[in-house]
């Protein structure tokens, strides 16, 4: 049985050692206290380990689990679900942050509705930290439909009710969430977007929001391996992927920000 009150934080991180320490002080400095912060340090090579075994010590809601060889963060965010002890599972990465009453607004936003899935709108900042000025909006209400062209549901958003949608696991292949999501709607379930930006994304240069030509092939690989579709259909919803994201690469202005990462 799931502790009804908690919330169950899974975070991946590799070799973060430069924004993991902001990123779980944005846990830290919730409004909401019930949670579990599980951080899973898929064998980084930096100090990442010794700055998440600090927060371990200070707090006893920081959890570590660390493996033995890198696996990817798909498998990483399953190891965390495994031993996740929550009602509600919520995803943040190791570069992102939340703003303090993340949680207890998304919660509420849940609870008094009843929805099974909810994310929000969030913002976007650099590596250093910056913000850009610029917001993804969230769309009130995201069905299997809707998401099959435009994956508008940002990860560190995300909440979801286990006790509603029970055996969550993210298919180890790249753009995960896109394909869990997908994977999770598909079953009739609708997802519902919160306007206010309650998250705040990191973009870097190797960021896939810096580079959307990358996606391209894996997003054709959800559609054709994990979802399943003929070639006519899985092409037909990719170019309006690919003519999607070039229009939220262009509003956003990522174009202009180029960012750099600091060494």
């Amino acid at each position: 049985m799931y502790n009804p009150q908690l919330i169950s934080i899974i975070m991946p991180a590799f070799n973060a050692q430069k924004t993991i320490a902001e990123s779980v002080t944005s846990v830290l400095a919730q409004d909401y206290l019930e949670w579990e912060l599980i951080i899973i340090n898929d064998c980084s090579v930096d100090q990442t380990k010794d700055i998440a075994q600090e927060f371990v010590i200070s707090d006893p809601r920081v959890k570590l689990l660390t493996l033995e060889k890198n696996v990817g963060i798909a498998k990483a965010r399953n190891t965390g679900i495994q031993h996740a002890t929550g009602r509600y599972l919520a995803f943040l990465d190791s570069d992102d942050v939340w703003k303090p009453n993340k949680l207890s607004t998304q919660l509420q936003f849940m609870v008094s509705n009843d929805y099974s899935f909810s994310f929000t709108s969030y913002e976007l900042m650099d590596f250093e930290g910056q913000l850009l000025g610029k917001t993804i909006r969230a769309k009130k209400v995201v069905d299997y439909r809707t998401l099959l062209p435009n994956n508008c549901i940002g990860c560190l958003t995300v909440m979801i009710d286990r006790k509603q949608i029970p055996d969550v696991i993210m298919p180890e292949i790249k753009h995960e969430d896109f394909a869990t999501w997908l994977n999770i709607l598909k079953k009739g379930i609708k997802a519902f977007g919160l306007e206010e930006p309650l998250s705040v994304y990191r973009v870097s240069e190797f960021s896939t929001s810096a580079n959307k030509l990358k996606v391209i092939p894996w997003i054709w690989s959800i559609y054709r391996q994990n979802q399943g579709f003929g070639i006519i259909r899985s092409s037909l919803l990719l170019m309006v992927n690919v003519v999607k994201l070039i229009i939220k690469y262009f509003r956003t202005g990522m174009l202009k920000k180029v960012v750099k990462r600091v060494h």
